[in-house]
């Protein structure tokens, strides 16, 4: 039986510790793209229904395992040689990232909203791109039972890169603009590249890409053999079913969360210190017992718990709707909201990282991935347009009802698991040793 201190002892390893800051640097272009632009869109005078359509400036999250196979093949000429596959394709998207952040910041949503839509779609492209190498990087470096640990770790690190693209970005923005914000954003991703050169390039089973191989080959091997792979597995298509729609009330409900903020009347400041700054603190906890959760009990039953628990933070958002402006109350949503919603994130992920295969990691990755950003992008599209119609109470609890059909998926699976266990006596089980 594993024990609770041998469970806390995974965030001791200093490869899950690196993780962190992968991980803030990925969470940092995240909410300038989503909730940070559409709190200064609403502030524009932008309506509930454009800034709902405009969260498919986000698409490229949604399509990355498009271009994941040229990320896991294609070299990129003298950083590759000098830094590796991984880290040079790390590094390049980093830049990419700081520098889409700082053009972003410089349009100007009130006057040319198609203007400051091409930026985010740039730098979701850039960020995107951020994602499929680092998640890969994360799975690569560790062993097996260590991806739950790795998972929540990254999943921290995320959180506070929101932290400071969401609190931080309001304070400054409310002080000295939306340029120098966003500037500020750009300058913080030093830390992640900081990081990128510091650590060693990851182990990796894949075998080298033969740059006189022919093209069919070697499209075969990045695209082909990847997707081969997955769809020989039992159930793929329920499995694909349940990545897309798990987390799908939790993305409409984030999607028009800040528009819903400021519709009630509170300051940027308020919204920053409880909605980041507390919502942070309940999301690191809600990662770390996630983590445990999924390396104690295992991730199938951890994401069933988790996301019956991410539930009552739609219903604590209902019902500080229908309460009005409450400071009492909107510390009380942020803190269920934020806790169970890391705790299903960090299973979630981990869940993710164990359907990969290491010889094809950021292809596969970046497919389950892209598959959830569905959720997120084209999926809670109309979801402005939906709380234009029903308001923001009965919103909430459609929201609700939104998530059920990832929960009847996660069941099936879990009854179809503990089904074979019960015949093959000697597999590897869900749950501890």
């Amino acid at each position: 039986m594993k024990t609770w201190w041998s469970s806390a002892r995974l965030y001791l390893d200093s490869r899950i510790l690196a993780l962190f800051v992968l991980g803030f640097s990925s969470g940092l272009p995240f909410l300038l793209v989503y909730s940070t632009l559409s709190l200064w869109l609403r502030r524009e005078g932008v309506t509930l229904t454009e800034i709902g359509w405009f969260s498919l400036a986000g698409i490229a999250y949604g399509f990355k395992f498009a271009w994941a196979p040229l990320v896991d093949h294609l070299k990129i000429p003298i950083l590759g040689a000098v830094l590796g596959q991984r880290r040079s394709w790390l590094l390049t998207s980093q830049i990419a990232v700081a520098g889409t952040i700082v053009a972003l910041g410089a349009t100007d949503p009130g006057g040319n909203l198609a203007g400051t839509a091409i930026w985010a779609v740039a730098l979701a492209f850039a960020s995107a791109t951020q994602d499929i190498v680092a998640d890969a990087f994360r799975i690569e470096m560790l062993d097996a039972e260590q991806q739950g640990g790795g998972a929540a770790n990254f999943v921290n690190g995320y959180r506070i890169g929101t932290l400071a693209a969401g609190a931080g970005a309001l304070i400054i923005a409310d002080t000295h603009g939306w340029f120098a914000a966003y500037s500020a954003m750009a300058a913080l991703m030093v830390l992640g590249m900081a990081v990128t050169l510091a650590l060693s390039e990851p182990d990796r089973l894949s075998r080298e890409l033969d740059t006189q191989t022919n093209f069919n080959q070697r499209f075969r091997e990045a695209v082909v053999e990847p997707f081969r792979d997955f769809t020989s597995r039992e159930h793929w298509l329920v499995i694909l079913a349940f990545v897309t729609v798990y987390k799908y009330g939790d993305a409409l409900l984030g999607a028009m969360a800040n528009p819903f903020y400021v519709d009630l009347g509170f300051s940027g400041t308020e919204i920053a210190v409880i909605t980041k700054g507390w919502g942070l603190a309940m999301s690191l906890v809600g990662a770390l017992l996630g983590g445990v959760l999924s390396f104690r009990y295992g991730i199938l039953k951890a994401l069933f718990i988790t996301g019956i628990g991410q539930l009552t933070g739609n219903l604590a958002f209902a019902a500080l709707a229908a309460t009005g402006k409450s400071l009492p109350m909107l510390t009380l949503a942020i803190a269920v909201e934020n806790l169970t919603g890391a705790m299903a994130t960090a299973a979630f992920v981990a869940y993710l990282s164990g359907l990969c295969s290491l010889q094809f990691t950021a292809t596969q990755y970046a497919l389950l991935t892209s598959l959830t950003a569905q959720a997120r992008t084209v999926f809670a599209a109309g979801g402005g347009a939906l709380a234009d119609h029903l308001g923001w109470t009965m919103f909430f609890l459609a929201t609700i009802a939104a998530a059920v059909p990832g929960l009847v998926l996660l069941v099936w699976l879990i009854r179809r698991q503990a089904q074979v266990s019960s015949q093959v006596p000697l597999a590897t089980s869900d749950g501890p040793d």
